[in-house]
């Protein structure tokens, strides 16, 4: 899989090992730095310092004043939440555009996706309703970069599903970057990724086909976003195994003229072990693609769910 261009991601700076925490620390994530960093460039991001707050630092948290969540010390002093927004917004409309994805740090007042604290203003109490300030301009701003959370990494299923968006996004971004785009090369993106989408969600993969099959009544533009619109939500899910399976049977389908009857019981067997949660992907999908080496068939070898990301990351071991 080659691009033209690195693909770039955004990180917070201490999940990239820098020591910019308020206890002057890190949380470096093993995984993007010594795994998913040998195919993409992290630009590093650490709303906190940007906004001039040193290292070390008291600890901030985000309270509820009422309708207004400020961000401040324990005592509610200095509240900092304005000067994230801004900083937010202006990554967000000034330095995301060339971002393939973005990982944020967990439960950070900044840069938490979900499950923030919020504290009342006495201090006595709090929920886990919030989201970080500087992620939230990010997210708002560009509703369809694949964004995670270092923390949902570790659960494989979250971590294959992340992966498999930033490379289907920057191939998106890679497409676009042709002011001559046109039905034709839309129709052609969505063939290569016909099965990933029916893995994921049938539905989407039938109203895609059928947008792109009335296509010629809509402005370029408005096609594009309501394609990659309806693309991204619908990856935006772990694929199950039930739809997993039912793709893979879909894909057997392709040898039926090839294949002994014997070869054909041990493609069932796989996706039906596959399917009862007895092996993981891996199994079903390594002899399906050995069965596409012995009988090649230049369509499905242009299907992206074959390979969707670098074999090396070993995403498809784990689900």
């Amino acid at each position: 899989m080659k691009f033209s261009s690195p693909i770039k991601i955004g990180i917070s700076a201490c999940l990239a090992g820098e020591k910019v925490r308020f206890d002057s620390g890190h949380k470096r994530s093993n995984f993007c730095m010594d795994e998913f960093a040998e195919h993409v460039e992290y630009v590093r991001f650490c709303p906190e310092v940007a906004i001039g707050m040193p290292i070390p630092r008291p600890t901030i948290r985000q309270i509820r004043v009422g309708d207004i969540i400020k961000v401040s010390r324990p005592d509610g002093k200095e509240n900092v939440a304005p000067k994230l927004k801004e900083f937010g917004e202006k990554v967000a409309t000034s330095q995301t555009q060339s971002l393939s994805g973005f990982v944020f740090c967990a439960k950070s007042p900044s840069c938490g996706m979900e499950r923030v604290k919020v504290y009342n203003e006495a201090g006595t109490g709090n929920t886990s309703e919030g989201i970080g300030i500087f992620a939230e301009q990010i997210i708002k701003h560009n509703p369809l970069l694949p964004c995670e959370e270092n923390g949902r990494l570790n659960d494989m299923h979250l971590r294959e599903n992340f992966v498999m968006r930033v490379f289907v996004y920057k191939s998106w971004q890679e497409l676009t970057q042709s002011e001559n785009i046109g039905l034709h090369e839309l129709t052609n993106f969505h063939a290569k990724h016909k099965y990933l989408l029916m893995s994921h969600n049938y539905q989407a993969y039938k109203d895609l086909g059928r947008l792109l099959g009335d296509g010629k009544q809509l402005d370029r533009e408005t096609l594009k976003h309501k394609y990659i619109s309806g693309l991204m939500s619908a990856l935006s899910k772990p694929a199950n195994r039930k739809n997993q399976a039912n793709t893979l049977t879909h894909l057997q389908g392709y040898f039926k003229n090839e294949l002994s009857s014997i070869e054909k019981q041990e493609m069932c067997g796989a996706i039906e072990q596959y399917r009862k949660g007895i092996v993981p992907l891996y199994v079903p999908l390594t002899l399906l693609k050995h069965h596409l080496t012995v009988h090649p068939k230049a369509y499905l070898q242009s299907q992206v769910y074959f390979d969707p990301y670098p074999n090396e990351l070993r995403l498809r071991f784990g689900i």
